[in-house]
Parts: structure tokens; sequence; C-alpha cells
């Protein structure tokens, strides 16, 4: 089966990001498939035009476009429209049996319709956020015509595809919402990369090493996005509680994004920057693999909107994976999972003060994070293991391409 597979920001394990699209590519590659990725090249350096690379069998076809979280919507929607334009041409170029897309952004679903109808393939397309509910949600679409626009688009995505990957119950239930039928959405959330983040106990205690601060502190991280929509503001004020408590635990957040700098800042105005919370620039997947090793608890945080429940946040299951206990400060299926599951700290809608005690109590019980760790890696195996969802994944593109009567609902139901 020849696919191809569209995703605006795909990412292998030396880039700085979410890995997905390239752990699943290379595992359908593994399965005797041929698969093209078409994306953008983001950091420079490269000219204007295509060029092609091969990732463990993997054709991706790169187009320089300048991106980054930094960027307000505005310069960050041109370039959107900038790869679905070219895009287009691209993937209508190369044979295929499947077109799979990924979103974000939405505008995914213009170059991958147009590659559909022009080569006479089937189309999956996969929703990886609450477009456009979530972006309205934060004010980026704030002109009635482009929300407007934006739900046409949305609707246009789905009625076009012959099924809907979502990645989690939530996004399934906005996809159903719009009239597309039930049994073609199959939900296949972000997974855990269980062989990556196995590894020997040095590699953490090579990271401590490096960081003197740290000694042999109780280490809680965090390491995504600083957007306007992560609050890891969150992170401040919790050190804020500690700090009032003489607590002995560290916090570490390593990423970049639109809001880094103003989270520094608030960290040394309340003159805890580099005493108990400490900052990283952005490190890469395989990087990142060392820091969850030294930590004691890993963190997935956002801001406190409905919209935000239904995501599917890479961290969460790379803590999974690398058998931590989880601090979760947000509603949703990964709250309700934590709290049934007993592998974290579940701290939605709690107070701060509370949050903190609770923190520095159970991040010093060495018996509570053994079981909590045991939880963590026992669900990473049973839940959501990479290689388990990839092959729903194959399935699923699979059927469609030979017409199998096979429901995607059927594949990959929603049962998290």
């Amino acid at each position: 089966m020849r696919i191809t597979y569209l995703h605006q920001y795909y990412n292998n394990t030396s880039m700085k990001g979410g890995t997905r699209s390239y752990e699943f590519a290379r595992r359908l590659v593994k399965r005797g498939h041929q698969v093209n990725v078409i994306t953008s090249w983001r950091d420079g350096g490269k000219g204007n035009d295509w060029f092609e690379t091969v990732d463990e069998g993997i054709n991706v076809h790169w187009l320089p476009i300048n991106y980054s979280n930094n960027m307000s919507f505005k310069v960050r929607f041109f370039a959107f429209l900038k790869f679905a334009f070219r895009s287009a041409k691209k993937a209508a170029s190369i044979e295929s049996d499947i077109v799979f897309a990924t979103s974000t952004p939405l505008t995914i679903a213009l170059p991958s319709i147009w590659a559909k109808f022009r080569l006479g393939v089937p189309l999956v397309f996969e929703v990886r956020d609450l477009w456009p509910e979530l972006p309205i949600a934060m004010g980026a679409l704030p002109n009635p015509i482009l929300r407007w626009g934006a739900k046409i688009l949305e609707k246009f995505a789905y009625y076009n595809s012959e099924a809907v990957v979502a990645l989690s119950p939530g996004m399934k239930n906005g996809v159903i919402s719009c009239g597309y039928p039930k049994k073609r959405v199959a939900v296949i959330p972000n997974s855990s990369d269980i062989e990556l983040f196995e590894v020997d106990p040095s590699v953490g205690i090579e990271f401590r090493g490096k960081r003197p601060w740290l000694d042999n502190s109780p280490l809680l991280l965090y390491a995504g996005t600083f957007g306007a929509i992560n609050g890891v503001s969150y992170l401040v004020d919790l050190a804020f509680e500690l700090e009032k408590i003489g607590s002995n635990v560290k916090i570490l957040a390593i990423g970049d994004g639109a809001e880094y700098k103003l989270v520094v800042n608030q960290a040394e105005n309340l003159g805890l920057l580099n005493n108990n919370i400490f900052f990283e620039k952005g490190m890469s997947k395989s990087e990142i693999v060392s820091a969850f090793s030294a930590a004691t608890m890993a963190s997935a945080l956002f801001i406190d909107k409905p919209e935000m429940r239904a995501n599917s946040a890479n961290k969460f299951f790379d803590a999974l994976a690398a058998g931590k206990p989880l601090l979760i400060n947000y509603g949703g299926w990964m709250h309700e999972i934590v709290s049934k599951s007993a592998c974290g700290i579940a701290a939605w809608q709690s107070e701060l003060d509370q949050v903190a005690a609770e923190i520095n109590h159970k991040m010093n019980d060495a018996k509570w994070l053994s079981l909590a760790s045991e939880s963590s890696k026992g669900l990473a195996h049973r839940k959501f293991d990479r290689d388990s969802l990839s092959k729903k994944i194959a399935l699923i593109l699979e059927s469609v391409t030979s017409n199998a009567n096979l429901n995607p609902e059927d594949i990959a139901p929603d049962d998290f």
C-alpha cells in the first residue's frame, strides 16, 4: 500500500516536539507499506523549495516554512495557508493508494482533500485537537467570518473522509456532533514509547550530576510548550507555595514558546528562580528521556477551559512510558485516568496550598512513589503502548484501502 501522510509539523526523535507521525510511519514501513510524509521544515537554512530525506524507510518531503509558538496567530495562520497550498500540489504528484492527513492545523484538510480527488483515492483524517472550538475559546478567531469558515472547513474535512481518527473520546464526540457517522470514528490517543523510555538508571543519575542544584532532591518535571494554553505559570505559583512550607521539592520546566520569558520573569520576581524552580530550553525527544529518568514526578498542565479537556498531550504518555507518577491540573478524560488508576495527583479544581502540601508529602513517600510508578507503567503497557496503537492505525488504513467491511470504531473503540 502506498500512503501519502500529510502532517505540517512532523518530527523525528532528533527534533523537538511530538513524534506520533514518525513513530506510526516507521511502523507502517515495517508492515511493508510505502510511506511518503509531506511536512514543513521550520528551522531555516534550507532555502525555499522542497527537499527530501529518508527516516528509517520513510520518504520525508520537507517544505521550508518558518514557524514557532512565539509567532502571533496571524503570522502562524499565513504559514498554515502557505503550506496548505504548496503541499496540495506536492501531495497530488505522488502516486498513492490512500491519503492520511493529521491536524493540527485544520487547514491540512485543504491539501489532503485536493490530493484525494486528484488521485482518486480514499482519505483518512486524524483530529489532534478540538478545532475550531479550541482556537475560538482562546480568542484566536475573533472574526465571525473566520469562525464560520473554520466550522465549514471542519465539516468539509470529515465528510470527505472515509474514516476519522480522534485522539480522545472527547474529540470523537466533537466529530460525531457534526453529524459524522459514529461507526466511522476510531479513538487512537497519543501513545507511550515504552522502549525509548526504558533506560538504565545511570541515565537519570548522570542528568542529575550535571545539575548540582538538584542533588538528591525530589524533582517535579514539566517538559512541553510554554504557550498561552499551557499555563506553565501554574508551576511558579506552585513553587511559591512549596517555598512557604519549606519543601525540599525542586521543579524543572523544559521547553519554549510564547510565554517562556513571561514565566521565567514571574519566577525571578518572586525570588524563586534557581532556588526551587529552574528552566531549560527545549530538548529533542531522545534527549528528554534523560530528564524523565531523573524526575521523581512528571506533570501535564493546561489552563482550565472545557475545550482543553479532550486533549491528548504527549507529555502525559511520556510520563507513563517512563513509569513516573503524574501531576495533572486540568479536567477531562486524563484527569479521570489519574484519579481511577492512582498513578499520580489529580489536582483539577484544588487549591494550590493543598496541592503543594500533597506534592510535598507524596514526593517524599517512597512507598507511594513506588505504587504510583507501577500504576503508570502498567497503564503504558495495557492501554497506550505505541506498538499496539500503531497496529490499529494500520488496520484502519488497510481496511479503507481494500474496502473491507470493518468499522473503524470496532478496530479502535472509545474505551479509555
